[in-house]
């Protein structure tokens, strides 16, 4: 990451995005009003006003749910808009990228979720929707895009990271609790997941390589470096070298697991000898009765296959 939020990696000029040569002056704001407790709603405004104030017409889009918000956003794509500039959490943020991935219109973000990992990743900003707004147009009126890589598993596109094992254990109990709301049930479930916790035998192919069979407590396959809030997982991931990371933890007792866990939020975890790194074109992860994660979505029980894609999409991000 470069000075004061400004993301490295290669910048190119819009017109290689065949879609945005076609109508550049409209833009088109995707909004989750309920994001980050509401702030959703409230910083459509600053990041409109900042697109407006650089001569650009915004139309805003959302949706009853998400279903038909991704069906929106889609029809604005297709209908040309000069960029789709997603305006949420990282749920939003992964659909935005179902309806943008490869093809060539550009993605804003501003990001005002609890997580805003994939921003975070970036190292565009967070909670700040006027200066995000700011820097999307910069982008605009520059011309210029950052291009990065994309996960894939089957149709779903990811940014960040594919969880399977321990963490999608996690967020399948949560998912099921109905009480108590918001990141408390989440850490409760953690907690009963900690109480069952045991090794899962997974069966795993990096490219065209021999199957691997290991006892894990986790894997993860991160296109990036962050999920669940700032948690490195993948923590030596870079969104645009042509990779996954893949992150293994041995099977290890609680103990363990307790005292690496927080060494995941420094990333400093990968130097533990229960964690191994590999990088691979394509994973295949073969595990009975897990189900993987992809940006904090559901993609479907193992056994799958991710697949990176080199330059999926752009990212509006400020000039050097």
């Amino acid at each position: 990451m470069g000075p004061e939020g400004m993301p490295s990696g290669p910048m190119v000029m819009i017109p290689r995005c065949s879609n945005v040569t076609r109508v550049t002056s409209q833009i088109t704001l995707f909004v989750n009003p309920t994001a980050g407790r509401g702030r959703g709603a409230s910083a459509a405004r600053p990041a409109a006003d900042a697109l407006r104030g650089a001569g650009f017409s915004v139309r805003t889009v959302l949706g009853e749910d998400a279903p038909d918000a991704l069906r929106r956003a889609r029809e604005a794509v297709d209908a040309g808009t000069g960029a789709l500039i997603a305006v949420g959490g990282d749920g939003l943020m992964s659909l935005a990228l179902q309806a943008v991935a490869g093809t060539g219109t550009p993605l804003g973000v501003v990001a005002v979720g609890t997580g805003n990992d994939f921003a975070r990743s970036l190292g565009l900003p967070v909670k700040d929707p006027a200066r995000a707004g700011r820097l999307a147009a910069e982008a605009l009126t520059a011309g210029t895009v950052r291009t990065i890589d994309l996960g894939r598993v089957g149709t779903k596109w990811f940014g960040t990271i594919l969880a399977s094992g321990f963490d999608s254990r996690v967020n399948d109990r949560g998912n099921r609790m109905r009480l108590p709301g918001g990141r408390f049930r989440y850490d409760l479930a953690m907690l009963a997941e900690l109480a069952a916790l045991r090794p899962v035998p997974y069966r795993i192919a990096l490219d065209d390589g021999p199957v691997r069979e290991i006892e894990a407590t986790l894997v993860a396959v991160g296109n990036g470096p962050l999920y669940g809030g700032g948690m490195r997982m993948c923590a030596g991931a870079v969104m645009d070298d042509g990779l996954l990371d893949v992150t293994v933890v041995a099977g290890c007792d609680r103990r363990t697991l307790l005292r690496v866990f927080p060494q995941v939020y420094r990333g400093t975890h990968l130097d533990h000898p229960k964690v191994t790194v590999h990088r691979a074109r394509s994973v295949t992860l073969r595990a009975p009765g897990i189900t993987g994660y992809a940006d904090g979505e559901p993609v479907g029980a193992l056994p799958l296959t991710a697949r990176c894609v080199p330059g999926a999409v752009g990212v509006l991000a400020a000039t050097r």
